[in-house]
């Protein structure tokens, strides 16, 4: 790879290594991720109750590029989308006609409706703690530009539910650099500098917004509740938050299912505090689950989580918070003045058309020729329903024999967007545990997906909103799968190395 010229080559991405000294980076890469918790359960089933061994998450030998002057708008932007998702998740009036089931998505998708008709009940009952607590992650991918010009940065979604691997990114960033530390990366790329490796200290950002939420809950004694997954394998990036909330915050964390919390939590007659076995009182719930049809497989869930949010526990995300992260949102967010809207003289126009312009143009399946529009342009686009988690989406070719199958009263549930081209021919060494592949990296073209997290705590009378930029992470998947998941299994855990290009 040349070093004469400044700009950044993305195809030219990884260097060149031996075999001996891909191996020898392989172990240093390995052994450091099991050194440092950045584990993951192994894929049994059912997972035992008392976990007896871990395997290294899946994790990229190199750092992949990514232009410094697009890492700092993607930071700078969160503060903005921080704000934007706290007044979205109090203006009942637009959640209700975008995602309610009398008028929006939730009168054609079950999911969505269930979560909204019980919010709807509570409302009318009247809710007990106007507080809520986001841990949002903006997800985005670079665009190649036309005619040789720089990439540019586009959002993939905004998550307001579970926004996961903070706790790994920050370790997988920390592998990084103990690589290049350790070994230079055998000078296969002299251009690489330490300045080029961002700092990212995710587990303690995101823990100031838990405790931040404790804190204004201020109640001696209470502890934090984690709403969890029954078997669930990314166990230690949950585990690493509830460590630092103990160690830096004197902050205890209890952790429960929904199938447990049915029969150890209750709330008290008077003041509605949420109260789990042995009477300790709960500050915030923090869910890790929730986010899917599968985590609610009979009406108890249901009703597990609605008692949630009926208690005066801070809850992270309360139910419209996380409608507020629907697919459909982030689509009616592009109509013009729906930014103005929330905004309103709080950022500055310049920073809205920043907002802006990192979206891909998107509609609704349900608008005029929304279909008709989808089907003559499907090789170029992605079709989202309003779930989180992975595995999801349908693309390009797929598109067409999908939509005639559709029913046309599902058309609301699903929106159109078009797909980000990333520079082509990136590519990294991927090394996944669990299997024969373990013993060796795999190289591959890559797209690599950059997530930036935020928090923000708001609601109470005087209307403000504490939100701050906290972190970051990267997932890399091979060219050839659609899908991103790191959890689902189709991406490796990664970080930056800032380039100019």
């Amino acid at each position: 790879m040349s070093t004469s010229v400044s700009r950044f080559v993305f195809s030219e991405w990884p260097p060149t290594l031996t075999d001996d000294q891909l191996q020898a980076l392989t172990l240093y890469a390995t052994t450091y991720a099991l050194s440092h918790g950045l584990l993951y359960l192994p894929p049994i089933k059912p997972q035992p109750r008392v976990p007896i061994s871990a395997i290294h998450a899946p994790l990229s030998v190199f750092p992949s590029p990514f232009p410094r002057r697009l890492f700092s708008l993607a930071r700078r932007l969160q503060n903005t989308y921080n704000l934007l998702y706290a007044r979205i998740a109090t203006d009942v009036e637009f959640l209700d006609k975008v995602m309610g089931a009398v008028d929006g998505v939730g009168k054609v998708d079950d999911f969505v409706g269930q979560l909204w008709t019980g919010w709807k009940n509570l409302r009318d009952e009247g809710m007990v703690q106007p507080l809520q607590l986001g841990l949002f992650r903006s997800d985005y991918l670079l665009h190649a530009g036309l005619n040789d010009e720089p990439p540019t940065l586009k959002q993939v979604e905004f998550n307001t539910i579970s926004s996961s691997f903070g706790a790994l990114s920050e370790r997988t960033a920390a592998l990084h650099r103990y690589l290049y530390a350790t070994t230079n990366y055998y000078n296969a790329y002299p251009a690489m500098q330490p300045e080029d490796f961002p700092a990212n200290h995710t587990t303690a950002g995101l823990v100031e917004g838990l405790a931040a939420a404790h804190s204004a809950y201020n109640v001696d004694g209470a502890k934090i509740l984690f709403v969890v997954q029954d078997g669930e394998r990314n166990v230690f990036d949950q585990r690493w938050l509830e460590y630092e909330l103990l160690e830096k915050h004197s902050i205890h964390v209890v952790r429960e299912t929904f199938d447990q919390l049915a029969t150890s939590v209750s709330l008290d007659p008077t003041t509605r505090a949420l109260i789990i076995s042995g009477g300790t009182e709960i500050s915030t719930v923090y869910f890790r689950a929730g986010y899917t049809p599968t985590d609610y497989p009979t009406a108890a869930q249901y009703s597990t989580r609605f008692l949630l949010e009926r208690s005066k526990a801070i809850k992270c995300p309360s139910i419209p918070l996380q409608l507020a992260g629907g697919k459909k949102v982030q689509q009616v967010l592009t109509h013009p003045g729906m930014l103005e809207r929330f905004l309103r003289d709080e950022v500055p126009e310049a920073q809205i058309a920043e907002l802006r312009d990192s979206w891909m143009t998107m509609w609704g399946l349900d608008e005029d020729r929304g279909v008709e529009k989808a089907l003559s342009m499907a090789h170029q686009l992605v079709l989202k329903p309003q779930r989180e988690g992975g595995g999801n989406n349908v693309y390009k070719e797929a598109i067409p024999a999908f939509l005639d199958g559709l029913p046309p009263l599902e058309r609301q549930a699903w929106i159109a967007m078009e797909l980000i081209m990333p520079p082509e021919g990136t590519g990294n060494y991927l090394v996944r545990a669990g299997s024969e592949e373990a013993q060796s990296s795999v190289k591959a073209e890559v797209i690599s997906e950059l997530g930036i997290f935020g928090w923000a705590l708001f609601g109470g009378q005087d209307g403000g909103v504490r939100e701050k930029e906290v972190g970051w992470l990267v997932r890399t998947k091979g060219k050839e799968s659609n899908e991103g998941g790191v959890a689902t299994g189709f991406s490796v855990l990664d970080s930056v190395l800032l380039v100019d290009d």
